[in-house]
């Protein structure tokens, strides 16, 4: 793919808000795009806190957090079109955002219900993947069976650096180069696989670095850049579409926040290393480089600090109070008709639980 060598990593707009001298890829966006945009990744940081809120409160079992990734996850997903498939894992909430799925959708995930995730499927994206990289082949399925049923859309599969020393992570790849599906694989190198970091997921110079073994082209981006994420991914998402073939972007990124609530990161990484990647914040970057070009007004913050309440009102007023699911779905709804084996097994639970 034309532009960036993938020793480079593509930057649009610096760490303090001034543009870059990268002059292969564009920035020339419409103002409207400029400001949906950051209106995406700031609501996605409030719904974000309100999840991460709920959670402490009980309300929720678990949340994992897209602190400092909404660059990463807005930037890709604002440029695909609306028949285009996503396959997230399970922390990509700025795309879920994107795409257009509401908080009470998002929260019937986390809070654990048998359809959690299924009305995803009405905004071209499934339901995310807590089984590490199996998304990958899911993605790859689906733009093999686009390339057959010949329509142009393309697929895009969301994984983090962990993900890729999976082995479904090998095969996913190695499938979509040589049947050239139009899938592009955005990997979020967020430096941490729960506890273990980046450099100990490979000895490459980068992740991007093994795309050349599958006989794809890659690109490294600044993940907390918006502007060169929206631009690598357009270009990558144009070569699938006309038959050119999976593309490997690896998003140089930083998970601020635990892995999950359930995490201690102070037990395995720095609080400087923290502070470090703070000061690159992908929202406060790009706050800084529309206020120099003259879209950030003080209208438009209004209105997307609005419009963030109303989201995050939106969000507790699905949760706080929602009825408990009842635990036989997770048995009852596994087949058409329950099986034996899986019959028994919701029997016992509920005799222990003293419900009939």
């Amino acid at each position: 793919m034309d532009g960036a060598a993938v020793d480079d990593v593509v930057q649009l707009v610096q760490p303090d808000g001034t543009p870059s001298d990268e002059g292969r890829y564009r920035r020339d966006l419409p103002p409207e795009t400029l400001s949906w945009l950051y209106e995406q990744m700031v609501l996605t940081r409030e719904l974000d806190v309100e999840f991460v809120n709920l959670q402490r409160q009980g309300e929720l079992a678990l949340y994992a957090s897209c602190r400092g990734q909404e660059a990463a996850q807005v930037g890709t997903a604002a440029c695909l079109r609306k028949t285009d498939w996503l396959f997230p894992a399970y922390r990509e909430l700025g795309a879920f955002l994107t795409r257009g799925i509401t908080p009470a959708q998002m929260s019937a995930l986390w809070r654990g219900t048998w359809h959690g995730g299924l009305s995803f499927t009405e905004k071209c994206c499934a339901p995310f993947c807590v089984q590490i990289a199996a998304n990958g082949l899911h993605a790859v399925g689906a733009a093999m069976a686009a390339q057959r049923l010949q329509e142009d859309s393309v697929t895009v599969a969301y994984m983090g650096d962990g993900a890729s020393s999976e082995g479904d992570a090998h095969e996913a790849l190695n499938v979509a180069a040589v049947f050239r599906a139009p899938c592009v694989f955005v990997v979020q190198n967020n430096q941490w696989a729960i506890s273990v970091p980046a450099t100990h997921q490979y000895a490459a110079e980068s992740l991007a670095h093994r795309a050349a073994g599958y006989g794809m082209p890659a690109v490294r981006v600044d993940g907390n850049d918006v502007l060169a994420c929206f631009t690598v991914m357009e270009r990558a998402v144009q070569r699938a579409r006309q038959g050119g073939g999976p593309t490997f972007i690896e998003a140089m990124t930083y998970r601020m926040a635990p892995h999950t609530t359930s995490d201690d990161p102070t037990r395995y990484r720095t609080a400087q290393d923290v502070e470090q990647w703070a000061a690159r914040d992908p929202i406060d970057r790009y706050a800084t480089y529309l206020d120099s070009v003259g879209v950030l007004t003080e209208r438009l913050a209004e209105r997307v600090a609005g419009r963030a309440g109303r989201l995050r009102a939106e969000l507790r007023d699905a949760v706080v109070g929602a009825p408990d699911m009842d635990i036989a779905d997770v048995f009852n709804t596994v087949y058409h008709e329950i099986t034996p084996e899986l019959a028994r097994q919701r029997d016992q639970l509920l005799l222990e639980l003293g419900k009939d």
